[in-house]
């Protein structure tokens, strides 16, 4: 069974096999989580996504899907990239949401990752809803069939961690 544990703080700073990137779909850097993992991590990821762009994924990764590279200076071994859905009102995307954290997993297990760190995906710029992408993060990972070990949600303020230790706190 996967041990879910939460973290306030920075992602970038999280001693894991994996963290993952709440990417966008050019995967070459942008701001929050993206920008701050490019950022620490140097070079080496955007080099490994640049050859990404040009080789399997010329038009983009697209939404709800996960993709590895290297972590470069991060204390980690790879980044899982993955490209949460906008939210909106006028279409349910809860799917693609709980997919992101599917795949990431199904991707961390095909690198042999046990260890794996979370941002709320979706929850920043794309304007998830907090508490909802809370109980999406923690119902899919619960849900999952996989072999990490410990799924780590690295949160960045009181709001978020809050949201997410209320859904832990609910039973399975």
């Amino acid at each position: 069974m996967t041990t879910i544990t939460l973290v306030q703080g920075d992602i970038t700073r999280q001693h894991v096999d994996a963290l993952v990137n709440a990417a966008n779909s050019s995967l070459l850097g942008g701001g929050g989580v993206d920008g701050a993992i490019h950022r620490r991590g140097g070079p080496a990821i955007l080099e490994e996504c640049r050859r990404l762009r040009a080789s399997s994924y010329g038009k983009g990764l697209p939404t709800g899907q996960a993709v590895a590279t290297t972590s470069g200076d991060l204390d980690a071994r790879w980044v899982i990239h993955t490209v949460g859905p906008r939210y909106t009102r006028e279409e349910d995307r809860s799917e693609l949401l709980a997919s992101c954290y599917r795949e990431s997993l199904r991707v961390a297990d095909e690198l042999g990752a046990r260890t794996v760190a979370f941002p709320a995906v979706s929850a920043g710029i794309y304007g998830w809803p907090m508490e909802d992408a809370a109980r999406i993060a923690v119902e899919t990972v619960r849900a999952a069939e996989t072999s990490v070990e410990e799924v780590r949600f690295v949160l960045f303020d009181d709001q978020a961690h809050e949201a997410f230790a209320a859904q832990v706190r609910r039973p399975s």
